[in-house]
C-alpha cells in the first residue's frame, strides 16, 4: 500500500480541494465567471508551456489526429458524459452543476500532464513520492477554483487519478525492463506535448471560444506513447 501513497496523496487532495471549493459554489454569478475565464487562461498557459518543449510535433499532430479518431468511433465523450449524468442521478444535483462536464475536465486537466507519468514512474521504481506530492499540492488548488464552477463532477474525477497514477507505479518495473531510459525520456515528452494541446482545448472550451469535445481526445495520449516507441525501435 505504501508505494501507492503517492497516488492516494494527489486523489485526496482532489477530494479536500473539491469539498472546499463546494463552499464557494454558491458566490455571485458575476465572480464565478471571472474565476473560470482566470482558470481558463492558466490552464491554456500552462498547455502552451507543454506544447513549446515539443521536439516531434509531427508525432503530436499524427497521435491527435489519430486518437481524436478512435475517440469520435467509440463516442468515448458521450460514455463519459453518461457517466456523469448516472452519477448525477445516483448523487442528486444539488452541488452537482454539470457533473459530466466536470469529470470529464476535470479528469483531463488531473492525468495528461507528464507529472503524472514521471511522479507514477519515480514512486514505481525509486520509492520516492515528491514528484506527485508536489502535483498533488497543484491539484488541490486547481480542484478548489474547478468546483466551484463543475460542481462534484471534479471531486469525482479524483478516482480515475488515482486509478491512473497507481496503474503507472505498479506497472514501472515491467516498463523499465521493456523500455529503456532514452525511449521513455521521449514518451514522457511526448504524452507532455499532447497533453498540452488537450489543456488549450479544454481552457478555448471554457473560455466558450470552441466546442470540442476534448473527451474524444483522450486516446491520443496513448497513440503518442506508442508511436514514439515505435518510431525508436525499428
Amino acid at each position: 500500500m505504501m508505494i501507492l501513497l503517492g497516488a492516494i496523496v494527489n486523489a485526496l487532495a482532489i477530494f479536500v480541494g473539491g469539498l472546499l471549493g463546494l463552499i464557494f459554489t454558491f458566490i455571485p454569478e458575476t465572480i464565478k465567471d471571472s474565476i473560470m475565464k482566470i482558470q481558463a487562461l492558466v490552464i491554456m498557459t500552462l498547455g502552451i508551456q507543454m506544447v513549446v518543449g515539443a521536439e516531434e510535433i509531427i508525432v503530436t499532430l499524427l497521435s491527435l489526429i489519430i486518437g481524436t479518431i478512435i475517440g469520435e468511433i467509440i463516442q468515448l465523450e458521450s460514455l463519459l458524459n453518461r457517466f456523469g449524468h448516472w452519477m448525477e442521478i445516483k448523487l442528486g444535483d444539488k452541488h452537482s452543476g454539470n457533473l459530466s462536464q466536470g469529470f470529464v475536465s476535470g479528469t483531463l486537466v488531473f492525468i495528461v500532464g507528464a507529472m503524472a507519468i514521471v511522479g507514477g514512474l519515480a514512486a514505481g521504481l525509486r520509492g520516492s513520492n515528491d514528484v506527485l506530492y508536489t502535483k498533488a499540492m497543484m491539484d488541490f488548488f486547481i480542484a478548489i477554483v474547478m468546483t466551484t464552477t463543475y460542481g462534484l463532477g471534479v471531486i469525482i474525477s479524483g478516482v480515475p487519478t488515482l486509478i491512473y497514477i497507481s496503474i503507472i507505479i505498479l506497472s514501472a518495473q515491467g516498463i523499465a525492463v521493456v523500455v529503456p531510459d532514452e525511449i521513455l525520456q521521449q514518451v514522457i515528452f511526448q504524452v507532455s506535448a499532447t497533453g498540452g494541446v488537450i489543456l488549450l482545448a479544454i481552457g478555448m472550451n471554457m473560455m466558450n471560444i470552441t466546442k470540442m469535445r476534448v473527451g474524444n481526445m483522450i486516446p491520443a495520449i496513448f497513440v503518442g506513447m506508442i508511436m514514439v516507441y515505435i518510431i525508436n525501435i525499428i
